[in-house]
């Protein structure tokens, strides 16, 4: 499929910061000389799906009609691929890929592929993700051959959790420095204690305080990833 025939949708609103810097992740990496060269994309983001930690964690209301609403939206409007931004979500992926007829980039998917064949010697990732995303074993599933291990539960709760959800977190539009330390704090936690080689952002508000010059290990941002994928 050629650039004039690939209309790409964002499945957003997951949340509406990620949404918007993801559209910014895929409009970085695609190679163009003018406007006319980018990707046709259309974004839908709908920030009444319901939270995807409640939903697997605490028997919350399925996010599962609201995704396929929304992806059913992007094909009318005519996109010929989609992408979630939204690491959590991807535990509902099958569930949205049989009921919709277009394709669905699988961000996890693209990710192990891309891991394989930048860093093949990483034996060893850290991620930083939700509680949800943790319990589902999304990256062991997906990420052959590696160690995936998380912060402890005091960190995952106290640190991680709150630098998303707290009352001063990502969540709620706060991207400066507390949110930032209290990840910081756990990523080189898991670098020095558990000798880990690479941290993950495993949610896409993670990607949104933290960079990679942060880090003394690479820092890889799956959404930026999957942009890259889809601007291939």
């Amino acid at each position: 499929m050629n650039k004039q025939n690939k209309v790409i949708g964002i499945l957003g609103g997951m949340g509406p910061e990620a949404t918007a810097s993801f559209y910014m992740k895929v409009i970085k990496e695609t190679k163009v000389t003018n406007d006319q060269d980018h990707f046709r994309t259309i974004i839908d983001s709908n920030p009444q799906i319901p939270d995807r930690t409640e939903a697997i964690l605490y028997k919350g209301p399925s996010p599962v009609p609201e995704l396929i609403k929304t992806a059913e939206n992007l094909k009318k409007a005519g996109a010929t691929v989609a992408v979630m931004p939204c690491i959590t979500a991807h535990y509902f992926y099958k569930d949205i890929a049989n009921a919709v007829d277009m394709p669905i980039h699988h961000v996890l998917e693209g990710l192990n592929n891309y891991i394989k064949e930048v860093y093949p010697r990483v034996k060893k990732i850290g991620v930083l993700s939700t509680s949800a995303t943790k319990e589902t074993g999304l990256f062991q599933r997906y990420l052959e051959d590696k160690e995936i291990l998380y912060p402890n539960e005091s960190d995952q709760k106290n640190k991680v959790m709150q630098a998303i959800y707290g009352d001063n977190g990502i969540k709620q539009g706060n991207t400066g420095s507390e949110p930032k330390q209290m990840l910081l704090e756990v990523a080189n936690r898991l670098i020095k204690e558990e000798y880990c080689d690479m941290i993950i952002g495993g949610c896409t508000e993670v990607e949104l305080v933290l960079e990679a010059q942060d880090m003394s290990v690479p820092f890889i941002d799956p959404m930026r990833v999957a942009a890259r994928d889809l601007a291939r």
